[in-house]
């Protein structure tokens, strides 16, 4: 399953809409990795998925839900097989539409932006841990709280 997972780790929930509320049924969270020390600013549908400063939660990025690690076909069939879905709670599918970095030398900290039907994630840490990681690239967003 190892293949499947991208990017796995802890985050907490340091802020919510720190700009303020733009949208009723969405909300920006601020949160950062335990173990990754990664920054990560996510917006979440708060009517099916409230967050709260303080939640816990684990996030994974996947680029299919398929155990084997076969592509996703784009269709969903429920209850038909088990998925990479069955361990989480919330499950968006985007496309990562930019990649970038600012700082250098030790400093230096990757980002990626993916765009889930609107809903914007912002990924930002040690390149090492995005770097595999492509420009138009699909991805799940799979998160449960701890």
């Amino acid at each position: 399953m190892s293949n499947i997972v991208l990017f796995e780790d802890i985050f907490v929930v340091e802020k919510i809409d720190p700009d303020g509320k733009k949208f009723d049924k969405v909300s920006r969270i601020e949160a950062h990795s335990q173990n990754c020390d990664m920054y990560m600013l996510l917006d979440v549908n708060s009517e099916l998925y409230p967050m709260r400063v303080g939640d816990k939660f684990t996030m994974a990025l996947a680029h299919t839900l398929n155990l084997d690690g076969t592509p996703d076909t784009g269709y969903y069939t429920p209850g038909a097989r088990k998925t990479l879905a069955d361990k989480y709670e919330y499950i968006m599918h985007g496309k990562l539409f930019k990649i970038g970095d600012e700082g250098s030398g030790k400093s230096l900290k990757a980002e990626i932006y993916v765009s889930y039907g609107g809903l914007l994630m912002m990924l930002k840490g040690d390149p090492s841990y995005v770097s595999h990681f492509e420009l138009d690239q699909r991805l799940f967003l799979l998160m449960r709280k701890l």
